[in-house]
């Protein structure tokens, strides 16, 4: 079943999540055609009393090769004061949750951490940082917060790109397709 239409028919009784999932579905433009080797998956999370909602487009190489092209994310926090600062907050999570997904691996030499700065702890570099678009859904709730909430959806949303470009469901993070 499309990813979208399951989740829509599953918030029947949730009007708010249901709202910033048809955002997200408009402002993705779900359902059109992507570029050759593109695919995309979605992911929709609440926490502190706000409602993200994010599409990765993503393609992966022959050799397993992982490269996340555009991420376009909906968020419901309730009145915004400030649409900037939700913004940056939307795209500082994104950042910070695809380093984990992609990259965030702690190991372990000797009983104790072997990484210990971002000379041997891969962060997302500039080179692969997609292009991020945070559309703010109108919204007459009080203020939810914007700090965290965007980041758990980025990997779901990823892993389920993924899966629609493979058939093969991640189940650890950092995501390793090879």
């Amino acid at each position: 079943k499309d990813p979208y239409q399951f989740r829509r028919d599953l918030l029947s009784k949730h009007p708010r999540h249901r709202a910033v999932l048809d955002f997200l579905a408009e402002k993705s433009q779900w359902g059109k055609p992507l570029s050759s080797g593109r695919f995309r998956g979605m992911a929709l999370h609440e926490s502190f009393k706000s409602i993200i909602g994010q599409v990765a487009e993503v393609s992966v190489g022959e050799e397993g090769g992982l490269r996340v092209h555009k991420v376009v994310c909906a968020v419901d926090c309730g009145m915004v004061t400030n649409p900037d600062t939700i913004e940056a907050q939307m795209q500082g999570g994104i950042v910070f949750g695809l380093s984990a997904a992609l990259h965030g691996e702690i190991t372990f030499k000797g009983g104790r951490v072997a990484q210990s700065n971002f000379d041997d702890y891969e962060v997302l570099r500039m080179d692969e940082m997609p292009l991020v678009e945070v559309h703010i859904v109108p919204s007459k709730e009080f203020p939810g917060g914007v700090g965290e909430p965007g980041v758990p959806p980025i990997a779901p949303a990823v892993a389920n790109a993924i899966f629609a470009a493979t058939g093969k469901r991640i189940r650890r993070l950092p995501i390793g397709l090879a």
